[in-house]
């Protein structure tokens, strides 16, 4: 018997962008901060392109602590949630047209978040990588890392704990 001719890179990754897509704009917080998410392979990068609504001390001026941790939040939630995502299209469990039709797995819900500000977020694009540390049935932990020019030189990480979504597809509000 033979082997399944393997799809087109091509087709694979327009439906892979297309479930990122469509998971990102379920996300209305997400186009306020006018969030964007880079794709390469597995691994998204969050940027956080810089606007004047972003700043919260015009004196420094500096990017509102807010936002920082929201920028942090929105992260950990859109990787958590990628992460299943990517699973389930490796393994073949992932019905292709479900993000056109809107149906992507539930959200994970937070429980706790911890933001450490390590210095001032400058007026200039942000960028943020989450990084699954733990991911189960019920609960999931995710570490979440932001910087501006430096990769190294972090301005702000948090810590999440998610309460994860039942094996519903289709999205719930609230």
């Amino acid at each position: 018997m033979m082997r399944p001719r393997p799809e087109p890179v091509q087709i694979v990754k327009q439906r892979r962008d297309a479930a990122l897509n469509a998971l990102v704009a379920g996300v209305p917080f997400v186009q306020f901060l006018g969030i964007r998410f880079d794709r390469r392979g597995d691994e998204l990068t969050a940027l956080l392109p810089f606007d004047e609504k972003l700043i919260g001390n015009p004196q420094l001026p500096a990017i509102h602590g807010g936002v920082t941790a929201a920028f942090l939040e929105v992260t950990a939630i859109i990787e958590l949630s990628w992460s299943m995502i990517w699973q389930a299209m490796e393994n073949g469990n992932f019905d292709p047209a479900a993000p056109a039709a809107g149906r992507l797995p539930r959200l994970p819900k937070t429980i706790d978040f911890t933001v450490d500000y390590l210095r001032t977020g400058l007026p200039r694009d942000a960028y943020a990588r989450a990084r699954v540390n733990r991911s189960g049935r019920r609960y999931a932990s995710v570490h979440v890392e932001a910087w501006q020019d430096n990769r190294s030189r972090l301005f702000a990480q948090g810590t999440a704990h998610f309460l994860m979504p039942g094996g519903e597809t289709g999205r719930q509000n609230g």
